[in-house]
């Protein structure tokens, strides 16, 4: 398969194209995207019929200007290994090997996530501080302004132990989200507080349906889930309450498994954006949501006012008071999270759990419950 790069489309100069050529007895091959900048990705099979070798075809795909990209190219007249690929894929995120997981060498610890399945990407809020082509870095309030102000801890002198682990999510997928620039600013606040901070890209998650729980987002957010210790959660405000991006999210999250809770005892802090004046509908929805995920909540919150004026053009918070609760806010939680975890399973060792895992050997998922329930009955009668 041969590559030519950088065509242009006459008819939209925004955009670039790559012309990807085949020609011989190549029967059909799927293309998928590799590690690149932020274009569009796709996913799809071509078919050359007949398989000759005069025979060749060509595909254009645009992506925007600027953008660096590579392909893998995979045979799919050849079959015999496409089992085996996916199973590697989702022992990279489903989390079952805890130790691998948890490593700081896990591939997801990337600026971008995969263009095409759209994992990892767990370090983006970093992007906003890397170098230019000089070297040199971009102003940062928080490096400038915040750091030497911050109350840090020594976690490893703590019960803890070590850094606490966070997990952030953001709840709109638009280009200018708002409220993905205040979670990356949680992120970079928590990581400067010695926090283990790793983002989740909501992009590519499913809308909640049983059948597709080893879809790699789906097992990525879970196993996300049961690494981390607290959560930071900020979504926008629409029509009065959280938006259906976020709501997806915690949809894909159980309350059990078998015997484990994925977020019981997490500590979660709230937060969201407004278009419009301030408003605290959306804030006091995720207390509601934590409450009901067994989560205990940071007391203190923030609620963001006309985002659209708080960020500058580089999608960092100006200066205002409304950028001091934020940092109040992460600083409080960095807290929190470090006294929490250590006690967390304490806190929530309940009698009645205790009595269910002595009399059936585990905790029941409630589809359990429901059908012993609808035996019992059937007894009766």
């Amino acid at each position: 398969v041969s590559f030519l790069i950088g065509r242009k489309v006459p008819m939209r100069r925004s955009l670039w194209a790559a012309v990807i050529s085949s020609s011989g007895s190549l029967t059909s091959f799927q293309l998928s995207g590799g590690r690149g900048g932020l274009w569009r990705s796709f996913h799809t099979s071509v078919t050359v019929n007949p398989p000759d070798k005069n025979n060749c075809f060509q595909q254009v795909l645009e992506l925007r200007a600027g953008s660096s990209f590579n392909y893998t190219v995979r045979n799919t007249s050849d079959t015999t290994n496409m089992g085996d690929d996916k199973d590697k894929l989702s022992s990279i995120w489903d989390g079952k090997d805890v130790e691998a997981f948890a490593s700081l060498d896990h591939p997801g610890y990337t600026i971008e996530s995969d263009p095409a399945a759209f994992t990892g990407g767990w370090l983006a809020h970093r992007a906003a501080l890397q170098p230019n082509e000089n070297g040199d870095l971009p102003p940062c309030w928080i490096r400038d302004e915040v750091e030497g102000k911050l109350t840090k801890y020594d976690y490893t002198k703590m019960p803890i132990g070590r850094s606490p682990r966070i997990l952030v999510l953001y709840g709109s997928l638009r280009p200018t989200s708002f409220s993905r620039k205040c979670a990356y600013e949680f992120a970079r606040l928590l990581e400067l507080l010695g926090c283990d901070v790793r983002t989740y890209n909501p992009r590519g998650l499913p809308v909640r349906d049983p059948a597709l729980e080893n879809e790699l987002k789906v097992l990525e957010l879970r196993a996300l889930t049961l690494w981390s210790e607290g959560h930071v959660w900020v979504s926008p405000e629409m029509h009065g309450t959280i938006t259906g991006t976020f709501k997806n999210q915690i949809d894909w999250i159980p309350l059990n498994t078998g015997s484990i809770r994925p977020t019981q005892g997490r500590t979660c802090l709230v937060a969201q954006v407004n278009g419009g004046s301030q408003s605290f509908n959306a804030v006091n929805f995720l207390r509601v949501l934590a409450r009901w995920m067994r989560m205990p909540c940071c007391t203190n919150q923030s609620s963001i006012a006309k985002a659209w004026k708080e960020f500058d053009d580089n999608g960092r918070l100006k200066d205002s008071s409304f950028r001091e609760r934020v940092v109040d806010c992460a600083e409080e939680f960095a807290k929190f999270t470090a006294i929490m975890a250590p006690v967390a399973d304490e806190l929530t060792d309940r009698y009645s759990e205790r009595k269910e895992k002595e009399k059936e050997g585990r905790l029941l998922t409630q589809a359990e419950k429901e059908a012993n329930k609808t035996i019992e009955e059937s007894r009766k009668g």
